[in-house]
């Protein structure tokens, strides 16, 4: 194939596979990187809970694909993935409508050369009984901002309703205590605070709110080391947040959760934080998928179609000898997204050099416990041990990696610019969005 006639197309533009078009288009420009996605802007999910919470204004946030694109050298190409071809080497895209039902982007087919998927991933309800049906998920924006709006109307309604009677007037039960189970109780509480200060003469966020936090596993954070996971649950019961470990939810209904032993978890607001699985349609292609739906690759990130490559929550990669996998983390999709440049570009150019091995190393973790702590080990330091760090060092470690996933497609200038103006406009906004 001919450096001519190649074409690169990303479908997902999260961390991973924005970055990716956007330092292949740079290079080569919108003829040879078309990025796909259902959305119109740009959030970086990790800070979705933030979102949730009210603690972060979406509206501010969201950065437009169609300018990103301009910006960064590839075509967007807004719709979602109604089917992939890979025998003819073509995706299909469903058609774009306004709020009001009318046809905005016609239905249409784009075909490929190299296919990358970066769909990223959703809840895994596990087949739980009313969970789909009761429970309310964080996977995106939308989900994100319905939340919040439930929130603001469960408050208002507190509120209104207390009538000295005892016991908390709203109860939150958030299913899983992974990394986005234990920012969003952190981030709540902090909501909660500033929710009474605007105006909520009847609430008292300590007296008024319950927030659970159910863990399946012995401890919350199980797949980080047991020092941030202990450090992680202190901080959190210092919030007043209950944390339940081995608890095992077996169904859900629009009051309640219940666990495996009968026992009942009353729940005004449930959220659903326990676990990923990639979309569903991946499974569907005719490449090879785990049970969760996640693409299985090679060392090369490749499918096993070998036109087709995945990065990110939807691939499953192999890590080591001892059969773990890489994890579904933004610093995975973003070292995935800098080997994939290479491979991608040699691809373009018509190379056929050898096959890349790509090797996941991990720089730690950090998790947030609201605005002004976190938790988290660094790794490549102290002669390459792990370093435990917390507190507002960790807190502002953290912020920066928001901050660098930004720079690799905006820039410096633009970076530091957006980074100030923010600032700058939180002087005139609430600090905690209320509409």
């Amino acid at each position: 194939m001919t450096a001519a006639l190649h074409k690169i197309v990303i479908v997902g533009g999260g961390a991973g596979g924005l970055e990716l078009a956007a330092t292949l288009g740079r290079k080569f420009g919108p003829t040879h990187v078309i990025l796909v996605d259902r959305a119109a802007y740009h959030i970086w999910k990790p800070s979705l809970h933030e979102v949730a919470a009210g603690m972060l204004d979406i509206h501010r946030e969201g950065l437009s694909y169609f300018m990103l694109a301009k910006d960064c050298g590839f075509t967007f190409a807004l719709g979602e993935v109604a089917g992939v071809d890979c025998a003819a080497k073509k995706i299909s895209l469903d058609c774009v409508l306004n709020p009001e039902h009318e046809e905005i982007f016609a239905a249409r087919e784009i075909v490929y050369d190299t296919l990358v998927l970066a769909v990223g991933s959703k809840s895994n309800f596990f087949n739980t009984p009313g969970a789909g049906e009761f429970a309310l998920t964080i996977d995106s924006t939308e989900q994100a901002e319905r939340f919040r709006q439930r929130l603001l109307h469960a408050v208002a309604r507190a509120n209104r309703d207390k009538n000295g009677s005892a016991g908390p007037a709203l109860q939150i039960a958030i299913v899983g205590a992974g990394a986005t189970g234990v920012e969003l109780a952190a981030e709540l509480t902090q909501a909660f605070s500033e929710m009474a200060f605007y105006g909520l003469d009847n609430f008292d966020p300590s007296a008024d709110v319950q927030i659970s936090l159910l863990e399946g596993a012995a401890r919350i954070l199980s797949a980080l080391p047991e020092k941030i996971s202990s450090a992680a649950h202190q901080l959190l019961l210092d919030r007043g947040i209950a944390v339940k470990t081995s608890v095992r939810i077996a169904s859900v209904d629009a009051h309640a959760l219940y666990d495996i032993q009968g026992e009942r978890f009353p729940a005004d607001l449930c959220v659903w934080a326990a676990g990923i699985e990639a979309p569903a349609f991946l499974a569907q292609l005719g490449l090879a998928t785990n049970r969760n739906h996640q693409l299985i690759v090679d060392a090369g990130l490749r499918t096993s179609d070998p036109d087709v490559y995945a990065l990110g929550d939807c691939a499953q990669a192999a890590w080591g000898p001892d059969g773990k996998f890489i994890p579904a983390r933004a610093q995975a999709a973003h070292q995935q997204a800098s080997f994939l440049y290479g491979a991608l570009a040699d691809r373009i150019q018509g190379r056929q050099g050898a096959t890349r091995m790509f090797r996941y190393k991990d720089y730690g973790s950090l998790i947030s416990i609201g605005h002004n702590r976190a938790v988290g080990r660094l790794m490549g330091v102290l002669a390459g041990r792990g370093l435990f760090v917390e507190g507002l060092f960790a807190r502002l470690m953290y912020m920066s990696l928001h901050l660098m996933h930004h720079l690799a497609f905006l820039g410096l200038v633009r970076t530091t610019s957006l980074a100030v103006g923010r600032l700058l406009l939180k002087r005139g906004a609430p600090r905690v969005k209320l509409h």
